[in-house]
């Protein structure tokens, strides 16, 4: 592949005589069963309060909640590679105008994303590696501000979508933390 990960990658699974040691989703059960201790249903609807859905890149930097100020119901958050508006971002979107009220769509993208300069080639070396080609498009891009301003487009030509007034696209700086709205 063309993408090389920041840290290194774990080895082999350890033999049968090796403990094994608790993985990451292990460690997220645990936690789950200590957040339920605690848990009360707020009596929440599925409706974001705030009205607004926020698609964004899924790297895991975007602290979202704390950086827009949201609290858990105000937002519909809706994560992708790249924050990229594709067939299944509009469908989100659809369903969250369309059946829970969302009126405002917030696009935000980021420097240093891994898909600034990955190219289609990471399709077709998938393909030589496991025989089939997958049949998304990687979406990459070089342009940071340009992919924020084609996927305002794509949310604002979408004929699925009946709020498309109030889009607007920002990146986000990962290393001071500020938006920077894109017009």
């Amino acid at each position: 592949m063309t993408v090389t990960p920041d840290r290194p990658t774990p080895t082999a699974a350890a033999d049968s005589t090796t403990p094994t040691t608790p993985t990451v989703i292990d460690r997220f059960v645990a936690s789950n069963r200590e957040y339920a201790v605690t848990f009360r249903d707020g009596g929440m609807d599925a409706r974001p309060v705030q009205k607004i859905a926020v698609v964004a890149c899924m790297d895991a930097r975007l602290d979202l909640f704390a950086a827009l100020g949201l609290e858990l119901g105000d937002a519909h958050v809706i994560r992708n590679a790249g924050g990229v508006v594709t067939d299944d971002t509009i469908r989100s979107l659809t369903i969250s105008q369309r059946a829970l009220g969302t009126r405002s769509v917030a696009l935000i993208h980021h420097t240093g994303c891994g898909l600034l300069g990955l190219t289609e080639d990471f399709r077709r070396e998938l393909e030589l590696e496991v025989g089939q080609r997958p049949q998304w498009a990687v979406e990459a891009f070089v342009d940071l501000d340009g992919d924020v301003r084609q996927s305002m487009q794509r949310v604002r030509t979408s004929p699925f979508l009946p709020h498309t007034d109030d889009v607007r696209g920002f990146v986000f700086d990962v290393h001071t933390g500020l938006l920077r709205e894109i017009d």
